[in-house]
């Protein structure tokens, strides 16, 4: 297991499916922890998606959900990686 140091936190809200596919998963892979679950799931994603890091001065407001005919941060090579 990594022993990086995880000096931050990150909140988020779920509704009762999203937390029941989450906690089903987890159990299923016999994760130690919610938030182990949740990072491998993060990790998995992320590498599906052929993410690395996103690049210096890359702001919030360029990844969003829903295409709202702006830039679309996740298909911008220059974000990809830093």
């Amino acid at each position: 297991m990594p022993t990086d140091d995880r000096g931050e936190r990150l909140q988020i809200m779920l509704s009762q499916d999203e937390l029941r596919a989450i906690e089903n998963w987890r159990f299923a892979k016999r994760m130690p922890s919610r938030a182990a679950a949740v990072r491998e799931l993060l990790r998995r994603g992320l590498t599906a998606e052929g993410f690395d890091l996103a690049g210096e001065g890359v702001q919030s407001r360029q990844f969003g959900i829903v295409d709202t005919g702006g830039s679309d941060a996740s298909s911008d090579e220059s974000l990809l990686k830093g």
